[in-house]
């Protein structure tokens, strides 16, 4: 059997999150693919990606303005993958949370596309999305944008030859919107990340505390809802940690209080002693799956996490953590006083072990399984 040629391609290398960590392990499968995306910024992906064959698209050339707010050029968006001349490749994989799912291919190339998610600011999330917006006024236009897009996205939706979905929740809303069926093989979690516990956490603020905080790892985004975090431990008055980088990073240092810091960005080796000695992890947001929550759990660390999307797959109420109800900074706090109360009933050991589940190497194993089995048919 000859060696097939392979390339991957993703949406964007425009920032850190649960995407990329599964993109990375894609790359670690397939070392030899090149990495297709509509645009790459190096500075901002901190050498995740160094050393990779990565092939931006045509946008990568547009002035500096442009790329820096590459959002404004949303509705030309859907042409961009198009673009991208893959008919050298057997096999092309996609990671796709909106855009490169809808490459065209060859009739003899297989195609199978990782979707992180249906295009959630087009789908169950637009309204909420045209309401944060900045440009209010636009919202006529916002909408009509976001119609054209739902139109495009379900057609593209049909040109990848198998889908693979991220979790059940993100399974059902394929079904939904795209009417197509899919297999859910959960994203990895790295288990070396559980390696070389500290008795203390690498101060990078002397005002950062060592014990008893909570902590949340998160893009600062609306729709994470880090500010709900805030406004909850400003009111309780408990030692809070934030990491993370995004447009509500300036808003959150202003409205927090002495007893909540904002740390912003840090590397990895940092966010891992921040996890392993927080009393418990905070994630407040609807996301498809949510690894940073389940890469606490490796940690023996348990989880407050919203009863919706993905983290009802991963988080087991009252053994890994608790769950709150209403994305409201009331009750959000019970959850705190929960999970406060419970602490003498957390099993590390238990904790740890659930979060092991999510492994890289059951990705791998899965995903190769996944891929063997189709490439043969």
């Amino acid at each position: 059997m000859k060696k097939i040629k392979i390339a991957i391609v993703h949406d964007f290398l425009v920032q850190q999150g649960g995407a990329e960590r599964v993109l990375k392990v894609l790359t670690e499968m397939y070392p030899e693919a090149p990495i297709y995306t509509l645009l790459y910024d190096q500075e901002k992906m901190r050498g995740m990606f160094e050393g990779k064959d990565i092939r931006p698209s045509y946008l990568q050339k547009f002035p500096k303005f442009l790329k820096k707010h590459y959002q404004w050029l949303l509705p030309f968006f859907p042409v961009i993958p198009e673009t991208f001349d893959l008919r050298e490749y057997d096999l092309v994989i996609s990671s796709s949370g909106a855009w490169s799912k809808g490459i065209v291919t060859k009739l003899d190339t297989t195609h199978v596309a990782y979707l992180h998610s249906p295009m959630r600011f087009v789908w169950d999330y637009n309204d909420k999305y045209i309401k944060e917006t900045k440009h209010k006024k636009m919202s006529f236009f916002t909408r009509l944008v976001f119609n054209y897009l739902r139109v495009w996205d379900r057609l593209a939706a049909e040109r990848p030859d198998h889908l693979i979905a991220n979790s059940k929740y993100t399974q059902q809303r394929i079904e939904k919107y795209y009417r197509r069926e899919s297999e859910v093989i959960y994203p990895p979690v790295d288990a070396s990340l559980v390696i070389g516990h500290q008795s203390s956490v690498k101060k990078n603020n002397s005002m950062v505390p060592t014990d008893d905080y909570f902590l949340v790892v998160s893009r600062l985004s609306p729709y994470k809802k880090v500010d709900l975090v805030v406004e909850a431990f400003n009111k309780l008055g408990l030692p809070l940690v934030v990491i993370g980088t995004g447009q509500q990073e300036k808003h959150l240092k202003k409205n927090a209080k002495d007893n909540v810091h904002i740390l912003g960005w840090q590397d990895d080796e940092t966010v891992r002693e921040f996890c392993k000695n927080a009393q418990a992890f905070v994630f407040p947001c609807e996301d498809d799956f949510g690894i940073a929550p389940v890469e606490a759990m490796a940690m023996g660390v348990p989880v407050i996490a919203y009863r919706k999307g993905g983290a009802m797959e991963t988080v087991q109420e009252g053994v890994t953590g608790e769950f709150f109800d209403a994305q409201t900074p009331e009750v959000l706090a019970d959850a705190v006083r929960r999970c406060m109360d419970n602490k003498k009933n957390y099993d590390t050991a238990v904790i740890k072990k659930r979060g092991e589940e999510f492994s890289k190497e059951r990705f791998m194993d899965e995903f190769s399984k996944f891929v063997d089995e189709k490439m043969i048919k």
